[in-house]
Parts: structure tokens; sequence; C-alpha cells
């Protein structure tokens, strides 16, 4: 009796790895769950019917084979099956990959019954959205470029063609094409940031102190400020940590956030920018506040977004400006590891914060 045991089990470890090779052969999945599937359940009927040779003496042995023959039957067609839904939850991935991969981006994957699948699915279908997303605003990019574009295009022609004709002496229309030409230089330089943001290419290394930042930017739009009646003012403490931000970044921040809340604010009003940040704080806030009319529902759900502005009326000439400021400054402090966020004021006006780290001590 112990022989036949030892020999039942030395047949089973042998059968086992037997199979195991002979599933890793196939190349494909369901190629292996079927050879898996078939092969495991046939391993103890197998040694059943090894033992059963060697020792069934009466028909009650027979009938035990028969149970063993029967289970193990029983047992593949389960086998199968289970494969059979492993694959078909895999092949509903893969035709929703694919489909994607050819440009359907709206293709949103079943969701399966185990809890893999499911994982695996929501991922593909999130990834989908972000495209799909992705997509749309790009093409939005691609609009709004080649309107914003167009107008000063075709501004430059008009005058080139009325000074072609002898309409006009060219030195008439010399101040408006420079300020045509310097108006798609602005654009142009603003699209291309805006690569380098979306390919990563900006460095987000180094650090700097607010201070001499701020006052740069308060000098620098100083005399617009004045002209609009609109007092600048920066309320910084004296000991403010370091960022960890190159100035040239915190520069273009600021500057965008302060020339949009110029654009807004009317005369006799004022602008702040303010800053909080402690010894061993993990980031330091800084806020443009103004006294403005505030943010309107729409401006304060869309006001980030590229080429939105809250006023289509509104030209470049006029102030309005392409619409990539704000979506500049958001990629900047988001690419330096930061956040920002846009509320109304409860005194009236509204405020821009951003948050940058905190450069370690």
């Amino acid at each position: 009796m112990i022989g036949v045991a030892l020999s039942a089990t030395a047949l089973a470890f042998v059968l086992g790895a037997a199979i195991a090779i002979a599933a890793s052969t196939p190349r494909t999945l369901r190629g292996q769950l079927v050879v898996f599937a078939v092969a495991m359940p046939l391993v103890p009927l197998a040694v059943v019917l090894a033992s059963g040779a060697v020792m069934f003496d009466s028909e009650h042995d027979l009938a035990v084979l028969g149970v063993a023959a029967a289970s193990s039957t029983a047992a593949v067609i389960g086998a199968l099956r289970f494969a059979r839904s492993i694959t078909a939850g895999l092949g509903q991935l893969r035709a929703t990959a694919l489909g994607i991969a050819a440009g359907r981006l709206s293709l949103r994957a079943p969701v399966g019954s185990s809890t893999e699948l499911t994982d695996v699915a929501e991922a593909l279908n999130e990834m989908a959205q972000n495209l799909e997303r992705l997509f749309d605003v790009r093409r939005e990019l691609v609009a709004w470029a080649s309107h914003d574009l167009r107008t000063p295009l075709s501004a430059l022609q008009a005058m080139l063609e009325a000074i072609d004709d002898g309409l006009v002496p060219p030195e008439h229309y010399l101040p408006a094409i420079h300020e045509q030409v310097r108006a798609m230089a602005v654009l142009i330089d603003d699209l291309f940031e805006l690569a380098q943001l979306d390919a990563r290419t900006v460095s987000p290394d180094g650090e700097t102190a607010l201070h001499p930042v701020v006052e740069t930017c308060l000098r620098g739009l100083q005399a617009e400020a004045a002209a609009r009646r609109v007092r600048l003012e920066a309320r910084l403490p004296s000991h403010l940590p370091y960022v960890q931000c190159a100035p040239s970044s915190v520069e273009r921040v600021l500057l965008n956030l302060l020339t949009n809340a110029l654009r807004h604010t009317p005369s006799d009003g004022s602008i702040a920018i303010v800053a909080q940040g402690a010894a061993d704080a993990p980031e330091v806030v800084v806020t443009v506040e103004d006294t403005g009319n505030g943010l309107s529902p729409q401006a304060l759900q869309r006001m980030f977004e590229r080429f939105w502005r809250a006023d289509e009326a509104r030209t470049r000439d006029g102030g309005g400006g392409a619409g990539l400021g704000l979506a500049i400054a958001q990629g900047l402090v988001e690419h330096h590891g930061g956040r920002i966020w846009a509320e109304n004021r409860v005194g009236g006006g509204a405020s821009v914060s951003f948050t940058l780290p905190a450069a370690q001590a």
C-alpha cells in the first residue's frame, strides 16, 4: 500500500511538471489557459486510474473510478469556461485599446466581472477620457491661435496694400505696423512657452528670494498703473523663506497675474501682492488681490483655460490679450509642484493665489 501511494505521488509530480511545461509553450494566453484547464484535472484522474489498475478487485472499485472520471470531466468543463471568461474580458480590453489607438477616442471598455479586469478597464477608460480632453484642447488651441494671428495679419495686409497703391505714405502706417508685429510676437512667444510647459522642457530647478522678484515686477508695471490711477503695493513679511523656483518663472507668474488685475481694476483702485510662509512651512503662498468688480462664476471656473477671455468682444488693441497669460501662470506653478486658484474677496474685488515649495534650509 505504501509503495502504491509513493508511486502515485511521484506520478502526480511528474504529470504536474509536464503540464506546467506544456502550458508555457503556447505564445498566447488563450492557448496557455486551455492547456492548463484541460490538463490539470486529468492529473488526479490519471493517479486514480493508475492506482485502480493496481488495486481494484471489485465492482465497488470500478464505481470509484467512474466517479473520479466524471469529476475530472466536470472539472475540465468548468476550467474551460473559466479560461473563456478571462480571455473574453481581455479580448474586449484589446478591442477597446485598438479602437482608441485608431483615433476613436469615444470608445470605452466594458467593466469586467473580476476586480482585476475592472481595474484595468477603468484605467483604460480614464486614459481615453484624458486623451479625448487633450485632443479637444489641442483643436481649440489651434482654432484660437489661428483666429488671433489672422486679425493682425489681415490688418498688416490692408495697410501694406494701401501703401503699395499710394493711398498713404509709408510712415503713416509705420507705428500701426510695429504694433501688429509686436502683438504677433507676443502671441508666438506665449505659444512657444506653452509648448515648452507641455513638453516639460522648463527646468523646475533653482531657488530664489521673493522680495527682489516682487520689487522688479512692481517697478516694471508702475508706469502703466500710474496711467490707470491704480495703486500698487507689496505686503511681504521681512523673513520669508526662499522658494524652489527660478526667478524668471516667479516673475512671469507675477507679471501675468498683475497685468490681469490691472486690466480689471478701475481707476483709484489698488492691487497688492501678499505673501505668507513660516520658516518651517513646506510651501509659500503668494496672493495678488485687487479692488475690482470681482469674478463671475464662469470666470472662476474657466479663467485658467487657454484662450478664454471674460469679454470676447475685447481685442488685443483694447487690452484683452490672447487669453494665455493665466494659462501660462498655471502651467508654471504646477510645473514647479505648486497649485493656483482664484476667488472673490469678502470686501470686494478678486484674489488669485498660488503656492510654491519652500526651499530647504
